[in-house]
């Protein structure tokens, strides 16, 4: 089998990634289940070949990065067929690779089990709105569907900075310029500070890596531009303590003054199988209010998820709430609300 029969075999069983690996058959992920291709193992030399065709189909990409640095990341398209984000690296001395599949259209939010809601956090003028969660949980999905909003309903300036990019927007009202790094810029950090020249109303930033370009951000944030942005963290509290631990003792206090001053809201998202055998998002929702920027700046961190689970509204509402009111939809099953969920013992009295 070659490279192209097996993107398509992948994108036609609508699987959101590929695996390329020596020791076992070729394989796919759909719907969070792993599937195999073929029966056939694949040996060393076959990995290598399929690798070196997708980097032919990658416009004869270089693979001199992964042969020296042992890992490489970047993305590209086939005409008719999808966009497909790929992840090289080296394992027990052969190569290997995990392929990300991405639609050339990006799916409406409603298809996606996206809310309005938080669609429209998008509209915030300035500060920071940022999605977090697991890896693989939808949150560059939910990024592209607010920078697809703002694009739609809004003339603004929109600057994306991607870790390799994903979704690939149309100018419609607004400017849409987006940027790859490692191809088009050196990192997210001179991007970032780069972007700051370049008239931007909105910046995507693919991800909060170190305490420079998360202090970048929120200066960019204060200074009257929209970030967007995303950390691998669960739940609110947890995402503002990660920000503030990122940087030395003595800058702490300043940096959550700064962050309560900043921070327009915070969605957690993860994937969950349903009951139909798909998998679906569920959201944990925070908007900051007088009184979360007060716990911010007062170093009361650990009462926000308190106060997000004590609430109901669309713009605050906890995760494990979500899980629930699936769960009297029918959507899912008791079990997996119980394995998802923040406090497992306080929904389980819930569940009845």
């Amino acid at each position: 089998m070659n490279t192209i029969e097996l993107l398509k075999i992948a994108s036609e069983n609508k699987a959101s990634d590929i695996f390329i690996i020596a020791g076992l058959p070729l394989s796919y992920k759909a719907n969070g289940i792993l599937q195999s291709v073929s029966a056939e193992k694949m040996m060393p030399v076959d990995t290598e070949n399929m690798i070196k065709e997708i980097y032919d189909l990658a416009g004869k990409r270089s693979m001199k990065k992964l042969t020296e640095i042992g890992d490489d990341d970047f993305s590209f398209a086939i005409q008719g067929l999808s966009r497909f984000r790929v992840s090289t690296y080296k394992q027990r001395g052969s190569y290997a690779a995990v392929v990300r599949v991405i639609s050339f259209n990006l799916p409406s939010p409603d298809v996606l089990g996206i809310p309005a809601s938080i669609i429209k956090l998008a509209d915030f003028a300035k500060g920071m709105v940022l999605v977090t969660g697991p890896a693989g949980s939808g949150k560059s999905t939910t990024l592209a569907c607010m920078v697809d909003y703002i694009n739609r309903t809004q003339k603004k300036h929109i600057i994306t900075l991607e870790d390799p990019l994903e979704f690939l927007h149309r100018h419609e009202q607004s400017i849409v310029s987006q940027r790859e790094i490692a191809t088009d810029t050196e990192s997210y950090l001179i991007a970032l500070r780069a972007a700051l020249r370049q008239s931007p109303d909105v910046i995507l930033l693919g991800e909060m890596r170190d305490y420079e370009t998360i202090q970048t951000a929120m200066t960019a944030a204060e200074t009257g531009h929209l970030i967007l942005s995303s950390l691998h963290t669960i739940g609110a509290a947890n995402t503002i303590d990660r920000i503030i631990d990122v940087f030395e003792p003595t800058q702490q206090r300043q940096i959550a003054i700064q962050l309560s001053t900043v921070l327009q809201a915070v969605v957690s998202q993860q994937l969950v199988p349903a009951v139909n055998g798909s998998l679906i998002p569920v959201f944990e929702v925070m908007t900051l209010t007088p009184a979360i920027r007060n716990m911010i700046r007062d170093n009361k961190v650990p009462q926000i998820d308190g106060l997000v689970y004590a609430s109901s509204s669309e713009s605050m509402i906890s995760m494990d709430n979500n899980l629930l009111a699936l769960y009297k939809k029918g959507v899912i099953t008791a079990q997996t609300a119980l394995q998802y969920a923040s406090n497992a013992e306080m929904l389980k009295r819930k569940l009845g």
